[in-house]
């Protein structure tokens, strides 16, 4: 299965890397200066329009000092395909 920037587990994701940086009274400003990108870019992730390589979700956690894998535990299982 193709993953797509609509996939609910992806909006899972994005949605605990939002509530992780409000918790943590960051600004997207913050995270982009951690990253080295722009505002722009940690905006564009946040809102879903644009996918997160995996590399720059390992960053962006360490610089909210959030395990990743936690954030991962929090995203759901895909459905099991049905039968047939």
């Amino acid at each position: 299965m193709a993953a797509s920037l609509y996939d609910p587990r992806y909006d899972a994701l994005r949605q605990a890397l939002v509530q992780a940086r409000r918790a943590r009274g960051v600004t997207q400003g913050f995270v982009a200066s951690r990253l080295g990108v722009g505002q722009p870019f940690v905006s564009k992730m946040e809102r879903g329009e644009a996918f997160i390589d995996v590399l720059v979700f390992v960053d962006w956690c360490h610089c909210l000092a959030i395990d990743p894998a936690a954030v991962l535990r929090s995203v759901p299982l895909p459905n099991e395909p049905g039968p047939g």
